[in-house]
């Protein structure tokens, strides 16, 4: 393996010249760190991770927790999306990243064990329960975390514009002459209740009253749930004639109770979804849905919280909110 000491003989200069120049230090010539550099590509060089751990302090392992009870792990279209964007900018930025649990190999342990154990320097928490001790629990350590979607009072945190989203797809609903417009949300999470809380904002200012039925609860990501939940509202004596989607993936549970009642999308019933994610935009008819910046709540997360890694002493925790967009699609018909 080449060495440091390696490097610095065959360029003529000191070992501690040659770190300056590979750790960014301007204390030095330019010709030098340009010689440096060449030399070390060319010797195939790659830094000792536990070398530089012992003389930083940092791993330079960023810890990643985030638990999908819908059991679609890594192939969840809307997370993954998050998550390789997390991946990305954490290896643009020098840092690997390391999925955290609460095993290691068949040892039950906490979250925080977990994170020592691997000599994380900070933690992304992303689809947990928040409320959880052992979340609750690491949030309170001495590692900095940044969360999505949710807002801790020591944490910084990147949010969707939930609320935002869902009064703009209500408020579009409306523009296109609906007035009996459903909500079918998934668990009672904060993310929920800003969807909520959009929706009803938007009934309120057009003068819509809700009637009893109109608004549901399911499971995000749960395609059975959802459907059971369109069939209740299908279902009632004076049924709705647009209905939101608490995610795109889950609309396909009501997609296919719609269909099969022999009901048309959007000629007898117009829907929106809700993520953006591509499985929207190849539905034939393209469905109506709120796309939320994946990539860039992925990236700010990766770098608030490489500022509070690096600058302990003056990253204060901050709340983010990234703005969606309205994607119109072809779902809901104007009468």
């Amino acid at each position: 393996m080449v060495t440091i000491k390696d490097i610095s003989k065959k360029c003529g200069v000191s070992p501690a010249t040659v770190s300056k120049a590979l750790n960014g230090y301007d204390d030095i010539s330019s010709e030098t760190i340009e010689l440096v550099i060449k030399t070390a590509k060319e010797l195939n060089y790659t830094p000792n991770a536990a070398a530089r751990l012992l003389k930083t302090n940092r791993s330079h392992n960023i810890g990643v927790l985030f638990i999908d009870d819908s059991m679609s792990g890594l192939t969840h279209e809307y997370f993954s999306h998050i998550l390789n964007s997390v991946k990305e900018e954490a290896e643009a930025n020098g840092y690997d990243i390391t999925f955290i649990s609460n095993n290691i190999g068949k040892q039950k342990t906490s979250f925080l064990q977990h994170c020592r154990y691997r000599n994380c320097d900070g933690v992304v928490i992303a689809n947990v329960d928040f409320q959880n001790a052992e979340v609750i629990e690491l949030v309170n350590s001495e590692y900095p975390v940044v969360t999505i979607d949710y807002s801790y009072d020591k944490a910084s945190s990147v949010n969707s514009d939930n609320q935002e989203g869902s009064y703009t797809l209500a408020s579009y609903m409306v523009d296109r002459g609906h007035r009996k417009i459903a909500l079918i949300h998934g668990e009672r999470t904060l993310v929920t209740q800003k969807r909520i809380s959009g929706y009803k904002l938007a009934m309120k200012e057009h003068g819509i009253e809700v009637p009893p039925g109109y608004i549901a609860e399911a499971i995000y990501h749960d395609v059975d749930s959802v459907r059971k939940a369109t069939a209740a509202m299908l279902d009632l004596p004076d049924p709705p004639t647009a209905i939101m989607f608490p995610d795109d993936y889950a609309f396909m549970g009501g997609r296919t109770e719609i269909i099969e009642r022999g009901l048309n999308i959007p000629g007898d019933i117009s829907v929106c979804g809700y993520d953006g994610v591509n499985l929207a935009k190849i539905l034939d008819p393209k469905l109506t849905t709120w796309e939320q910046d994946t990539d860039k709540l992925g990236r700010i997360a990766v770098d608030k919280l490489i500022e509070r890694i690096e600058n302990p002493e003056t990253a204060i925790p901050e709340y983010i909110v990234v703005k969606g967009r309205l994607f119109r699609g072809e779902t809901v018909k104007r009468i």
